[in-house]
């Protein structure tokens, strides 16, 4: 049950994550920048994890293991954050999300290079089948070179957190190491609110999106995605986590009346067949040890 237990979460936080630009709209709209919303969003959470880690008795960090952890937080999401919204800048959302997606490709071939990770036919077509529908679900136009460095700078960065957390997560819980990751971020995004200023929600509603951006779009998903990057590895992962997209769809043309153009729902309807080919896949690899003992 490891591996559906990793797929699930894995689709829980992608399903989590898609809702951060629906919550980033709202918060933008009620006079938010995006250092002070990120503070905000980093700070809240790492205190509300900080508060679990007490109540579950677990011990900080120490040690490499601490350090890289906080290079996770204060360079790879404060990094990977920076140079997405610096693309939005000079490219378009959607050449911007496309080029962002390519991390499954990179995370792909880093894991085979770095961590020596076999490669399965079922991974090499669920990952063609993720790409081409994420090209498909996010409509890509046209934009800078400038913004098309910053997207693949974004991806890369993604890309090596994923590889370096996949070592990280053998020495500690997902607790332990979203604690450090969230204040790290929290205390750089803080450092740059201070010089930008700070501009915080001026109604209850914002101040109700603060709670969801922390909780529904920052714990829930980086927890469960570093609880299933341990158990089914950085390549099957990050193909898991390009569900992100087709939610962020669904959810806009539902509570902004986006609508849904058709080669947009069959590039979501390709991403959810990558994810039903890799979970039988990983399913099928389950029962091969039991087969060996089966008598037929």
């Amino acid at each position: 049950m490891k591996h559906i237990t990793g797929i699930l979460l894995i689709a829980i936080s992608a399903a989590s994550f898609g809702t951060l630009a629906i919550f980033g709209r709202f918060l933008y709209a009620d006079g938010l920048d995006t250092f002070t919303m990120l503070f905000l969003r980093f700070g809240c959470a790492a205190l509300l994890m900080a508060i679990i880690l007490l109540m579950r008795r677990e011990k900080f960090p120490r040690g490499k293991i601490l350090l890289q952890l906080i290079g996770m937080g204060a360079l790879g999401y404060v990094g990977q954050s920076f140079s997405y919204l610096s693309a939005i800048k000079y490219a378009s959302a959607g050449l911007v999300a496309l080029l962002l997606y390519l991390y499954p490709m990179f995370v792909f071939v880093l894991s085979v290079i770095v961590l020596r990770e076999k490669v399965t036919w079922i991974q090499t077509a669920a990952l063609a089948l993720a790409l081409t529908g994420t090209a498909l679900t996010v409509d890509p136009a046209g934009g800078q070179l400038l913004g098309i460095l910053f997207s693949l700078s974004a991806a890369l960065i993604y890309s090596v957190y994923i590889i370096v957390g996949t070592n990280v997560m053998k020495h500690v819980s997902s607790v332990q190491s979203s604690v450090v990751i969230f204040a790290s971020a929290g205390a750089v995004y803080g450092i740059l609110m201070g010089v930008n200023g700070v501009h915080l929600p001026t109604s209850n509603i914002g101040w109700i999106n603060i709670v969801g951006i922390v909780l529904i779009a920052t714990v829930i998903p980086v927890v469960t995605f570093l609880a299933g990057l341990e158990r089914i590895g950085p390549t099957n992962a990050a193909m898991l986590s390009t569900l992100e997209p087709v939610v962020t769809v669904l959810l806009a043309g539902w509570i902004f009346g986006e609508v849904l153009k058709p080669i947009v729902m069959l590039g979501g309807g390709l991403i959810l067949v990558a994810v039903i080919l890799l979970t039988r896949g990983e399913m099928r690899a389950l029962d091969k040890p039991a087969d060996k003992y089966s008598i037929s």
